[in-house]
């Protein structure tokens, strides 16, 4: 499936940096991107994957090898297999700072790809390819079935795209299991399966929840700081967002642990072995699991200018998404698992204490109409579509 949005994007940095680093968990559609932005390009690009021997081997001397490809833009897929090849690319790009000259593809976030975030600094920027969003998914109109298959399948294209649902759970159920057998393996992330199946099963439990580190190593016989660096591993790896807390300048308590959330609600659903449609509604996460299906897509269309994160005081007032661009009022946003909404009884009081002027409730589906003068409720496709854009 084409996505010519995070097409453009990788052209336009291409354009201003001697490497972009492409990043995200595995199946996302790296690959199939790259391979269609090289194709554009005709013979001015040649493509590496690195974990097929015959590609690998063309790297047996990397400096040799790009040196006589110096000229064309040179994609390496799945470069966290070569971590050495970094302190290579960083002085080939010391020696010629041409934009354009490197795409690096990898299945994690820059911190697990060996010395990325070291070696490249000030030489690449790194972009993030989420699996497929509600907008990619139904570009012009959402209709409810096209955001309850979105929602319940997830957006991986081979989970979101299958014959059937039974098809699509058989999919994720094995995509969760090689994760955890091969891929985070692979990224010298050495927990033992089953302790790994158990804490993110946990976190399935916890969606949109409260961190309590506490809670969840008790219940797994481990430190804290054990289930803390098990939670970073996750979120590293693209799979888990840890949503950080927005701090306000009040004498109110405020809550300061993050807020967790599966990214994938495919995968959400498949580790608490949720099938179809009738059985996400009928699970206590249902709520949880749209929260975190509207806040990842929110996030992930967001301009890097503005700043987002929750609110929550301890008497109960919070919001579940502010985002404060750089020299505008926060706008404060509710998600809310109903096509007919009312208005939150904590959202005025928590509007106050951030000085938003405007807030959203971000329902599945249902028409854009005012709850009260400065609050409107909102389908998640027509906030993405209309209300993202304007905040840049």
């Amino acid at each position: 499936m084409e996505r010519p949005t995070y097409f453009a994007r990788l052209d336009r940095e291409l354009a201003r940096f001697p490497a972009v680093v492409l990043y995200g968990s595995r199946q996302a559609g790296k690959t199939t991107l790259a391979r269609e932005l090289a194709a554009s390009r005709g013979d001015g690009a040649i493509v590496l994957d690195l974990e097929l021997p015959s590609d690998a081997a063309k790297l047996a001397d990397p400096e040799s090898f790009l040196r006589a490809h110096a000229r064309r833009l040179v994609v390496l897929d799945e470069v966290q297999h070569a971590p050495g090849l970094f302190a290579v690319l960083r002085g080939l790009i010391d020696a010629d700072r041409r934009p354009g000259r490197f795409l690096l593809l990898g299945s994690a976030a820059p911190a697990l790809l060996g010395q990325a975030g070291e070696s490249l600094v000030g030489r690449a920027t790194y972009v993030e390819l989420p699996p497929l969003g509600l907008l990619e998914a139904a570009p012009e109109a959402a209709t409810d079935v096209d955001v309850a298959l979105r929602w319940v399948r997830g957006g991986y294209p081979p989970a979101l795209l299958a014959a059937t649902d039974a098809d699509s759970f058989a999919w994720r159920e094995a995509y969760i299991q090689g994760t955890i057998d091969r891929d985070l393996p692979r990224l010298d992330v050495r927990v033992p399966s089953p302790h790994m199946r158990r804490f993110w099963l946990m976190l399935a439990h916890c969606q949109g929840q409260l961190w309590n580190a506490s809670k969840i190593a008790t219940s797994l016989d481990v430190s804290g700081p054990t289930a803390r660096r098990w939670l970073d591993v996750l979120s590293e790896a693209c799979l888990v967002r840890i949503l950080r807390p927005r701090h306000a300048n009040l004498k109110k308590r405020l809550v300061k642990a993050p807020k967790v959330y599966v990214r994938d609600t495919g995968l959400l659903h498949a580790l608490l072995g949720l099938r179809d449609r009738d059985a996400v509604l009928g699970h206590p996460v249902a709520g949880g699991s749209f929260e975190g299906f509207a806040v990842e897509p929110i996030l992930s269309l967001l301009p890097p200018s503005i700043d987002a994160g929750f609110f929550a005081t301890h008497a109960g007032n919070e919001v579940d998404l502010v985002l404060t661009p750089p020299s505008s009022p926060p706008i404060a946003v509710e998600v809310k698992l109903s096509s007919a909404p009312k208005l939150p009884p904590g959202l005025p009081v928590a509007m106050s204490d951030l000085g938003c002027e405007h807030a959203f409730v971000v329902t599945p589906s249902s028409d854009r109409y005012p709850l009260r003068a400065n609050v409107e409720a909102i389908s998640l496709h027509t906030f993405l579509r209309d209300v993202i854009p304007r905040l840049g």
